[in-house]
């Protein structure tokens, strides 16, 4: 069975260096889909209230014979609960939601900056985890100055960063910025939009004789970053963690470089407003 390999965050704990993503499959369609991941060897599930997934995903992993020890579960906090207080009471309610004690990784899904109430939950974010109920705390669409002010309002440095992040659009500036201060990247819709017919990934695919996807999550895992890969199919599944078992060259990665065409499909985290 293949898995991925451990990555060490700021905070000392360890994380799969590949997770599966659980946006937008709901209900029956989630719990089937982490069940299949888990027996195909994710370790890594990552899910948001927002999603309105959590009870199928927390079905699965109590169905399965994984202890929870061994399972890195992510989740995050909407934009509607932030603030102090409402952080503290949501982050409950994902628990119970969940069927878990405790989570491996609490993000804060957007900054929402005219909302202005990330520090606060923030706050609540550092309490809640040393009371034992997060291991590791971060952050989800965070620009450079989001991050600089809560480290220099709070002194904690989030352990994560997940970010939009595929190869026409790697966002390299906040890539470096997350590295400067120590802070792990997760990219998010890491195989984009209508790349798999790109004539460069083609080539490359051919030369290593993977997919085009393959070759962008290996991209991702090179920068190195956390691709988030979501399937439905076990088969892709499997495909999506056989990736550690080849290097993309200096040849290869300048290639894929080319290929940034600032080519964002979400929402700008300057802007972006999420309830």
């Amino acid at each position: 069975m293949p898995q991925a390999p451990l990555l060490t965050l700021n905070d000392g704990n360890t994380i799969p260096a590949l997770g599966f993503g659980t946006y937008p499959m709901k209900d029956q369609e989630v719990e089937t889909a982490v069940k299949a991941a888990l027996l195909t060897g994710y370790r890594l599930i990552d899910t948001a209230a927002s999603y309105e997934n959590e009870p199928g995903v927390g079905n699965a992993l109590q169905a399965s014979e994984i202890e929870r020890k061994d399972i890195f579960l992510s989740t995050k906090l909407r934009g509607a609960e932030q603030g102090y207080d409402k952080a503290r009471h949501a982050l409950d309610a994902s628990l119970q939601r969940l069927n878990v004690e405790y989570v491996d990784l609490y993000l804060i899904h957007w900054p929402l900056p005219a909302q202005d109430l990330y520090v606060e939950s923030w706050k609540a974010m550092i309490a809640a985890q040393k009371e034992g109920k997060i291991r590791s705390i971060g952050v989800s669409n965070f620009q450079e100055a989001h991050l600089e002010r809560l480290i220099q309002e709070t002194g904690v440095i989030p352990a994560v960063n997940q970010i939009e992040l595929h190869v026409d659009f790697p966002q390299t500036s906040m890539q470096a910025v997350n590295k400067r201060l120590g802070i792990l990247t997760q990219g998010w819709t890491p195989l984009g939009k209508g790349l798999m017919d790109n004539p460069t990934l083609v080539r490359l695919s051919e030369k290593h004789n993977r997919s085009p996807g393959q070759i962008m999550l290996r991209w991702a895992t090179q920068l190195p970053a956390i691709p988030l890969p979501k399937s439905g199919n076990p088969d892709r599944m499997r495909a999506n963690l056989e990736i550690f078992d080849f290097t993309l060259d200096a040849d290869d990665l300048a290639a894929i470089a080319k290929l940034d065409n600032n080519n964002r499909l979400g929402g700008n985290p300057d802007t972006y407003e999420e309830f």
